[in-house]
């Protein structure tokens, strides 16, 4: 009888990288805005767009640059959110060159500013530093938890950002919003990267006093409220925030800040009272802020009867709103179900922000209802991807960092879609990837970002245990 020993080592099961269904996915999200743009050229000129091959070009070599990126920095990184991404990117690019094609445009620029430049040619520009900014991200954000190490610097620089327009010199006042800063003959709106770094201030904080945050010291009112000093830092820093906006005359970026507090705070806690009172909280500062603010008040009086108010304006201000939020509602009105169909709408006749704020009253009346639901659709599927990052992702900061993140995105377009539709007051946002504004698409991309890099983390598979003893294995072979 001889005895025979084999060690075997059980490694670990390889996932798949789903790079594959990466790269068709971005074929996809390439073609359908290039047969968009011929659409457009087709409905406008009836013939086929000068700059169809290189707008298709541009938007290819920028989506197969952050695919290779992907690929080779982030391999088990969530499949669909640069797709969707770039989708979205695309489709918005499309919509501005539309808009850039209309003679009312053209016209209404020359009369105020005495020449048109086309809109879409810059945004292609912006773009193209989005995916830089996104390739940035993934080439020196090795590691989401990095981030966790500057959770109090990252509270400063949020604050920074948000003063940043109040400064005298520095910032400029647009149609009664004080929320840019005008840097060699570039504006820049400081809010939404500021959004980005406050998400990272909120994972850090919550993450170490979620457990002091979870247990009540008292009751009020059937809420459970935690000790002061345990949410002092973070009460501060919201009240700051919303006074700060309160003088920039921008509410939907401080709903947009709050929203995403009270969210990561009820993720890291599982109270459902933080719900409660940040309804009640957000309610009591949008009435105050809407009483007191001459710019909101406008904008409250074009939501209730924007077709009375037309005949009621106290100023200018308000009797552009009323007019703009007319024009609005007709447009989605004229859309109907299927829409009037790409260059064939009258969306141009709001003017002023037709390509920004008001973008997507062009996608209700040229592609209707259902164009609607489809963009609604892509942006909940980025909100959905990022939530399943959070469910996956190993370490608490990294939850509440993509949880934080889907949130605000979430929230911003609820706040634009729901302004723009009548749902909400307008609020002066911009639909992400969609609106024209070097700023927003920017800034999204870097949060596309850093997205990937905590699903590629979350998603990688463990490394292989070491070989122990109980993985040898003794067969008795007889003669």
């Amino acid at each position: 009888m001889s005895v025979v020993t084999n060690t075997t080592t059980i490694g670990a099961i390889e996932a798949p990288s789903r790079r594959n269904t990466e790269l068709a996915l971005l074929a996809f999200a390439v073609v359908i805005p290039v047969f968009a743009y011929l659409n457009v050229g087709l409905a406008i000129d009836g013939k086929v767009p000068a700059g169809m091959l290189g707008y298709g070009l541009g938007l290819a070599l920028l989506a197969g640059v952050a695919h290779l990126v992907v690929r080779k920095w982030a391999p088990y990184a969530d499949p669909l959110l640069l797709p969707l991404a770039t989708l979205l990117n695309g489709m918005g690019l499309v919509l501005i060159w539309r808009l850039d094609q209309s003679p009312r445009l053209i016209a209404a620029a020359k009369r105020s500013y005495g020449s048109f430049s086309p809109d879409a040619p810059s945004q292609m520009m912006y773009s193209a530093i989005g995916i830089a900014m996104f390739v940035g991200v993934l080439l020196l954000l090795k590691d989401h938890r990095v981030l966790q190490r500057y959770t109090y610097i990252s509270m400063a620089v949020s604050l920074i950002l948000l003063l940043l327009p109040l400064v005298p010199g520095l910032g400029a006042d647009v149609f009664g919003a004080k929320i840019w800063i005008r840097v060699g003959g570039f504006s820049i709106q400081p809010g939404e990267f500021a959004k980005l770094v406050l998400a990272v201030f909120f994972s850090g904080y919550l993450m170490v006093k979620r457990d002091a945050l979870a247990l009540a010291s008292r009751r009020f009112m059937g809420l459970y409220l935690p000790r002061g000093r345990d949410l002092g830092p973070i009460l501060t820093i919201w009240a700051v925030s919303l006074l700060i906006l309160v003088f920039e005359n921008d509410l939907g970026t401080s709903l947009l800040f709050f929203g995403m507090f009270v969210i990561m705070l009820y993720v890291a806690t599982e109270r459902t009272s933080w719900i409660v009172m940040g309804l009640l909280m957000a309610v009591a500062g949008a009435a105050i802020v809407g009483s007191t603010a001459s710019h909101v008040k406008s904008r409250v009086a074009a939501w209730l009867d924007p077709f009375g108010c037309l005949e009621t304006a106290t100023d200018q201000n308000m009797l552009n709103a009323c007019d703009q939020m007319t024009q609005v509602l007709m447009s989605f009105g004229s859309g109907g179900i299927l829409g009037t169909g790409l260059g064939q709408g009258n969306s141009d006749l709001i003017q002023f922000a037709a390509n920004s704020d008001f973008i997507f009253a062009t996608v209700g009346e040229e592609l209707g209802l259902a164009g609607v639901m489809v963009f609604l659709l892509l942006y909940g599927l980025i909100v959905e991807r990022g939530i399943r990052t959070s469910l996956a992702a190993r370490d608490p900061f990294g939850k509440l960092l993509a949880m934080g993140l889907s949130g605000a995105f979430a929230l911003q377009i609820f706040v634009v879609a729901g302004g723009v539709m009548g749902l909400i007051p307008l609020t002066g946002m911009t639909m992400p990837f969609l609106a024209y504004g070097g700023s927003s698409v920017i800034a999204n991309w870097a949060l596309i970002g850093i997205l990937i890099r905590i699903s590629d983390t979350a998603r990688r598979p463990a490394p292989a245990p070491a070989p122990s003893p109980d993985a040898e294995m003794t067969q008795v072979v007889r003669p």
